[in-house]
């Protein structure tokens, strides 16, 4: 009971909370249609706050309590899947539940936001946003003209149909998807590579993108490599982490009890 009456005291002197106020607005009632009887009893809304003697500021949570409710800006690596890497951040920090806002498929590095324990009811408001993606696109034959690979991707943007792989996470029937944007960021004629970056809408596969490519250009092509570069609202420079960064900082606090690394 001490600790909550303290913790009260301090929410009162904190700069950061709102303060308590007594101060209500006059009411102008000549504003108010003629006919309107009973005016005295109408709800009146104040600006008159009482703190309560519990709960955290947000600036002075305590750990546990940050970890359960927190949001990571995750790194995926190559090769495991993105329910293996949530899985591993799970024992890793020791918490009961996680989630993930888009499957990434295991070659695919890159964006993967991780919700942890209460802030996984998030997961559902991210996985339908738009992504990023940045893609390295062989082709089975050599295109002497940079300008005509442009237009070939230009002409992918805008709803496009698309068939799932054969190696895919989802039912192979035909679907509509929509490509905002793409911009050709370089081009190899010697080793037939095209570097693009694209927007485009929840669950479009960049490998299907890839040959339908290569069939505008009519030589082929296939996916190299892929790396999303933003998820939602989250992308590579919002204070990303890697697995890494993650296991250092709990062992940092395990064996130094520093929160620091922690909390970032």
């Amino acid at each position: 009971m001490d600790e909550q009456r303290q913790n009260g005291t301090d929410q009162e002197q904190d700069l950061t909370m709102i303060k308590p106020q007594s101060f209500t607005p006059p009411n102008d009632t000549s504003k108010w249609p003629i006919l309107l009887k009973n005016y005295d009893r109408l709800n009146v809304r104040t600006g008159h706050y009482t703190p309560l003697p519990s709960g955290h500021s947000p600036l002075k949570r305590p750990l546990a309590e940050y970890i359960r409710y927190g949001v990571m800006n995750l790194d995926k690596p190559a090769n495991p899947s993105s329910h293996e890497v949530v899985a591993w951040i799970k024992r890793i920090l020791r918490v009961e539940k996680t989630g993930h806002s888009g499957t990434l498929d295991p070659k695919v590095t890159g964006n993967l936001i991780v919700c942890i324990d209460r802030a996984t009811r998030l997961v559902k408001s991210q996985q339908g946003a738009g992504k990023e993606y940045v893609c390295v696109a062989r082709l089975h034959d050599k295109v002497p003209d940079v300008a005509k690979v442009a237009r070939a991707l230009e002409t992918l943007t805008g709803a496009v149909f698309q068939r799932p792989p054969l190696i895919s996470a989802v039912k192979r029937q035909l679907r509509i998807r929509t490509i905002y944007e793409s911009k050709l960021l370089e081009y190899d004629p010697d080793r037939h590579l095209v570097v693009f970056w694209i927007s485009c809408e929840a669950g479009t596969y960049v490998r299907t993108m890839c040959v339908h490519l290569g069939l505008i250009l009519g030589v082929g092509g296939h996916m190299q490599e892929l790396r999303r570069v933003r998820s939602g609202i989250l992308g590579e420079k919002d204070n990303m982490v890697t697995m890494h960064d993650v296991m250092d900082a709990q062992w940092v606090f395990d064996n130094y009890r520093d929160e620091t690394y922690l909390r970032r």
